[in-house]
Order: structure tokens, then sequence, then C-alpha cells
């Protein structure tokens, strides 16, 4: 698996979804439409993106891990 960083291409908006994606192993299209079908459930799905917004690093600020 791959750090958990908002990645420098292939954003829509933050790189959240793109960045949960390439954690996964899945493609962006597709946790973008699980997002979004997500939103239709009660819960906070919206509130978790913005944590995610601000909470991720992005790719081109992350520090090289030594691992």
């Amino acid at each position: 698996m791959t750090a958990l960083v908002r990645p420098a291409h292939g954003r829509v908006i933050a790189g959240v979804c793109a960045a949960l994606a390439r954690r996964f192993g899945v493609s962006a299209t597709t946790m973008r439409v699980i997002f979004l079908l997500s939103c239709l459930l009660p819960g906070p799905q919206f509130l978790l993106y913005l944590a995610l917004w601000i909470l991720l690093p992005s790719e081109e600020r992350a520090a090289p891990s030594a691992w």
C-alpha cells in the first residue's frame, strides 16, 4: 500500500478521492462514484471529506518517507 497523501496530478477538487483510490488500489473514478453515492445516505460524509482535505498532506509537500 502507498502512503496516504493527496496526489499532485489527477485531482478534481482536492485530491481526497484520488488519494483514497491510490491507497486502496481502485480507480479514482470508482472512488468518486462511491463517495457521491454515499452522500445519498445520512451521515457526516461531507464533513469527513473536508477533514481529510485539511489533514492529508499534499504529495508535493509530503516529506519522503524513510520506509
